[in-house]
């Protein structure tokens, strides 16, 4: 898996490319989450370059994290990529929109669940697990 610069516009589109794409479906809602967020337009990146980071990121991840036909990509190799953010106010920026994203088809999936609690541990941050970990439903 290729390295970026830290707080680059390339680090930081690959951690949503990775979001929309760990579910193993990259859902029209998740798009729609990503444009809505405006998050690309934060980070200095326009969809062109967006599109080219996720091919690269496709690629990457066929090239060096597939095993017959299965991608699984371990907690070292995430947390890498998450140190490639380093900025506080980013970091933030990024783990609400990675939510969003994730949130988007209305099905949070094993894959999207592990990389947002990895980006809130590396991070340091609270998410949405801790915020309705208390919660209860009675019906």
């Amino acid at each position: 898996m290729r390295s970026y610069t830290v707080d680059s516009p390339e680090a930081a589109g690959r951690l949503l490319a990775l979001t929309m794409v760990s579910d193993g479906n990259l859902a029209p809602s998740e798009v729609a989450a990503l444009q809505h967020s405006r998050i690309l337009h934060h980070v200095a990146l326009d969809d062109q370059q967006f599109q080219h980071l996720l091919q690269e990121l496709c690629q990457d991840m066929l090239a060096t994290t597939s095993r017959h036909g299965v991608i699984n990509l371990e907690p070292e190799l995430i947390d890498r990529l998450l140190l490639e953010i380093g900025d506080p106010i980013l970091r933030s920026r990024l783990l609400r929109a990675m939510w969003d994203i994730a949130d988007a088809d209305g099905w949070l999936a094993d894959a999207e669940a592990i990389l947002l609690s990895r980006a809130s541990v590396v991070w340091g941050m609270d998410t949405h697990f801790a915020a309705t970990a208390g919660r209860s439903t009675i019906v």
